[in-house]
C-alpha cells in the first residue's frame, strides 16, 4: 500500500487535523480516535475513550491479530459498530477525519507515533513514560510545540480529585519549611525466567513490532507482558510505576514550595542512583533493588524501588510523601494522609483511579486548546525525565550533572550514551529537533 510521506503531508495533514477541534468549533462535534497497542494498558484506555458520549473510536491498530480482532469484537459489541482494524499506525494517521490518536504501545512505540501524530495534525494521548529515552522526549516536546498539539502523558493522578485536594492542603503552606520527599515502589514482580527462541505468534509483524530496536531472534519474554524489563524496549520498574510516583512527589514538593514563596527548579541539579540485580537470577536487564536521589539545590527527592518484596511503607505498596518540619503527607493510590509535627495523623481520603478523568481532561482541551493536567512539555517529560536521568547515572556507574541547555551530562560521554539509543534501525530514524 503506497503512503505519502510525512513530511510532504504535514501542512496539508495539519489543515485537515485543523478543520474541526484544533479551532476549538462547536462543543457537539464528536472526537474521531484511534487506540494503538491494546494487549494490557492500551485495553483500558480503549475502554476509558469508547465510555466518552462525545468519541468515536474508529480505528483500532495492533501488531497481534489475536488482540486487534478481540478488541473490535469488543468494542462492536459495545458501541454496535464494527471498527477499522489495521497493523500500521501510519495508516491511521493517514485519514484525514481522525482526531486524535491514543498509544498505549510499548516504551520504544511512544515517540516516533506522536512525532508523526503531532507532523499529521492529530493531538496524542501518550502513555508514560514519554519515550524511551530522554532525547526522544525532548524531541517528542519540540513536535507537539512546532505543531501545535495537545499531548497528554498517561500520568492521570494528575487529573485526580484525592491528588488535587493533597495539593490543596500543601498549597496552604500546612508542612512549614519544606526541604524533602519521596517516592517509591515496593509492588512484587516476578521473575523473568529464560525460555528459548521461537516463532512469532502466527500473524505477528515481529519485524515491526521491533521497530527502531536493534534485529534480534523473536522471545516471548522480550515481548507481550516482560519486554519493559529489557533495555532495548522498557525503562524498567522507574519507568514504568516509577513515574507515577515520582511525578506525584515532584508535583508535591513544588506546591509545598510555591506555599512558602520558593521555586523547585524545572530539573535537578544532580542525580545518583544505584542499584542492581540483587534479588531475581533470571533474563531481566534492570535492576530489581534501586535507589536514586535528586538534588534540585534547595532540596531532595529520592525514589526507592524494591521490586522483589511486597512490604508497604506508610502501609502503601506504592507511593510518594512530601515532608516539612511541621508535618508530613503520604499519597498512594487510593488516597491520601495529612500528619502534624508529631506524627498524628489529621486528614485521611480515600478515592480511586482516574483514568476515565484524565482521558474527559485531554478531550476537553482538544476542544478548548488549553494545556491538559498532563501536558507532554511542562509535567509529563519533566516527570520522565527523572526516571531516563536516574537509569542514565545507574549505567553509567555515577552521579551526573545534566545540562537542560544542551541536554547532555556535563562532561560524561559515557552517561550520554544512555541518554538517546545507539541506532535507529532501517527504515525508522528520529528526527533532528529542526526537523519534527
Amino acid at each position: 500500500m503506497k503512503r505519502r510521506t510525512f513530511l510532504q503531508a504535514t501542512a496539508a495533514a495539519t489543515m485537515a487535523g485543523m478543520t474541526k477541534h484544533s479551532l476549538g468549533q462547536a462543543a457537539n462535534d464528536r472526537i474521531s480516535v484511534c487506540v494503538m497497542g491494546m494487549r494490557g494498558r492500551g485495553g483500558s484506555l480503549l475502554s476509558a475513550f469508547a465510555s466518552q458520549a462525545d468519541v468515536d473510536v474508529t480505528t483500532l491498530c495492533d501488531l497481534d491479530p489475536a488482540v486487534l480482532d478481540q478488541r473490535a469484537e469488543q468494542l462492536k459489541q459495545r458501541t454496535g459498530r464494527l471498527p477499522k482494524t489495521v497493523k500500521d499506525f501510519r495508516e491511521a494517521l493517514d485519514d484525514p477525519s481522525l482526531d486524535a490518536i491514543v498509544i498505549g504501545a510499548p516504551d520504544h512505540w511512544h515517540a516516533l507515533p506522536t512525532i508523526f501524530a503531532c507532523q499529521a495534525g492529530k493531538d496524542v494521548y501518550v502513555e508514560k513514560p514519554d519515550g524511551h529515552n530522554v532525547i526522544e522526549g525532548r524531541t517528542m516536546v519540540a513536535a507537539a510545540k512546532r505543531h501545535k498539539r495537545i499531548v497528554q502523558l498517561g500520568t492521570q493522578a494528575r487529573s485526580g480529585s484525592f491528588q488535587a485536594k493533597a495539593m490543596k492542603y500543601l498549597s496552604a503552606g500546612n508542612l512549614g519549611n519544606v526541604r524533602f520527599a519521596k517516592a517509591w515502589e515496593s509492588s512484587k514482580q516476578g521473575a523473568v525466567t529464560a525460555v528459548a527462541d521461537s516463532d512469532p505468534p502466527p500473524g505477528v509483524d515481529y519485524d515491526m513490532w521491533l521497530g527502531p530496536a536493534p534485529k534480534r531472534p523473536f522471545n516471548r519474554r522480550r515481548f507481550h507482558g516482560s519486554w519493559r524489563w529489557f533495555f532495548d524496549y522498557g525503562s524498567g520498574d522507574l519507568g514504568n510505576d516509577g513515574v507515577h510516583r515520582l511525578d506525584v512527589a515532584r508535583w508535591g514538593l513544588h506546591t509545598a514550595l510555591a506555599a512558602k514563596g520558593e521555586t523547585l527548579p524545572a530539573i535537578p541539579k544532580k542525580i545518583s542512583g544505584l542499584g542492581g540485580k540483587h534479588y531475581f537470577d533470571d533474563v531481566q536487564e534492570w535492576p530489581d533493588n534501586f535507589m536514586v536521589t535528586y538534588d534540585y539545590g534547595n532540596c531532595l527527592l529520592t525514589y526507592e524501588m524494591r521490586i522483589w518484596t511486597a512490604h508497604p511503607m506508610f502501609g502503601e505498596a506504592e507511593g510518594a510523601a512530601v515532608y516539612g518540619d511541621d508535618g508530613y503527607v503520604v499519597i498512594g493510590n487510593r488516597g491520601w494522609r495529612a500528619f502534624d509535627r508529631r506524627g498524628k495523623q489529621i486528614s485521611e481520603e480515600q478515592a480511586s483511579d482516574n483514568t476515565s478523568g484524565h482521558v474527559r481532561n485531554f478531550l476537553d482541551c482538544m476542544r478548548s486548546r488549553e494545556k491538559p493536567n498532563a501536558d507532554l512539555e511542562t509535567v509529563g517529560h519533566p516527570s520522565s525525565l527523572l526516571c531516563h536521568l536516574g537509569n542514565a547515572s545507574w549505567r553509567a556507574g555515577r552521579t551526573v550533572t545534566f545540562d537542560p541547555e544542551t541536554y547532555t551530562c556535563v562532561g560524561d560521554d559515557d552517561a550520554n550514551q544512555f541518554l538517546k539509543r545507539p541506532e535507529y534501525r532501517a527504515p525508522w530514524k528520529l528526527p533532528a529537533l529542526e526537523d519534527v
